[in-house]
């Protein structure tokens, strides 16, 4: 049944009838707008969209993976200043022929992953339009700390990372190349694993600065090199690169640290910490805040694409 015979308001109905509400959801879909705790008296939102064509492919994913792309995407945005998911709001467009039971899946795939950090899809808005678009926002809760920004790097920090890196790339180059496996890297691009409760525990830690990587590791740490007025320098050893990734790169013709320092929706999560510190446990040093400005490689700068620009 498509949704144009559904109709907006069967629609609406069949999708929130699959969404479960969670602790910090005191009223959800249903009423003009949802009500959601927020104990913190602060509240850390952020939105992210995702367009057919650009940011997935129907015939490479499922419903229910697009769904879970979509929240994380929020959500690792959430974790990265330091707080904690709590809502997610949803708006879909898309054409009049699609199946109901796609968006059901969608539904699915967003409230799995929104559960996942006990976060709740608390309502949103649905349109008809030519090009399918999920537009998320996520809401989360600081629990009293200050919001961990992208200018308080300073030289002589430690960068460090939690989370994979170049393995969605890697499966995106898999996909666009006409293959299916390594299902290892294919159901990276397909639902990320996102390291959200790192967030906190680095900001709970001390951490300096934090971004999610989302655009490409080179290119979001070069967001936090800009605003905070300094110098980064990877090593590039410090990097994990699997042998399924390795024999995928050298099948595909591909250097697999461009992957690793280049491709983005893995949705790491990149922060500086005070050196004698050190890092929490589960993060990875990969390299050091220094003097100047920009970023280097084994103290060179990088020759090739640094990440995901959606304008070019």
């Amino acid at each position: 049944m498509s949704v144009a015979r559904t109709g907006e308001f069967g629609l609406i109905a069949r999708v929130t009838a699959r969404l479960d509400v969670g602790p910090t959801c005191l009223l959800g879909p249903g009423d003009d707008a949802a009500v959601v705790s927020a104990p913190d008296a602060r509240v850390v939102a952020s939105t992210d969209v995702l367009v057919e064509g650009r940011h997935f492919r129907r015939d490479w994913s499922s419903a229910a993976d697009i769904g879970h792309r979509a929240a994380a995407a929020n959500l690792a945005d959430i974790a990265a200043m330091g707080a904690v998911p709590t809502a997610l709001l949803v708006a879909l467009c898309l054409p009049a022929e699609v199946d109901v039971r796609w968006a059901e899946e969608l539904a699915d795939g967003l409230g799995a992953e929104a559960a996942r950090v006990g976060a709740s899809v608390v309502g949103g808005d649905m349109s008809a339009s030519p090009t399918l678009t999920v537009a998320a926002t996520a809401l989360g809760d600081l629990g009293g700390r200050p919001p961990v920004l992208r200018d308080g790097a300073r030289a002589g920090d430690v960068v460090a990372i939690a989370g994979r890196l170049g393995y969605a790339a890697a499966g995106y180059t898999v996909l666009s190349r006409g293959f299916r496996t390594p299902k290892l890297l294919v159901e990276a691009y397909r639902r990320p694993q996102v390291p959200y409760g790192a967030g906190p525990q680095a900001a709970r830690y001390g951490a300096t600065a934090m971004i999610d990587v989302s655009d490409g590791l080179l290119a979001d740490l070069g967001h936090i090199a800009t605003a905070s007025r300094v110098g980064i320098d990877l090593c590039a050893d410090a990097f994990d690169v699997p042998d399924q990734m390795r024999d995928a790169a050298h099948a595909l013709g591909v250097d697999p640290y461009a992957w690793v320092l280049s491709g983005g929706d893995d949705h790491a999560l990149a922060a500086t910490f005070p050196e004698d510190l050190g890092v929490p446990d589960g993060w990875r040093m990969v390299g050091h805040v220094v003097h100047g400005g920009g970023l280097t490689v084994d103290g060179k700068p990088y020759k090739g694409a640094t990440g995901w620009d959606h304008f070019r």
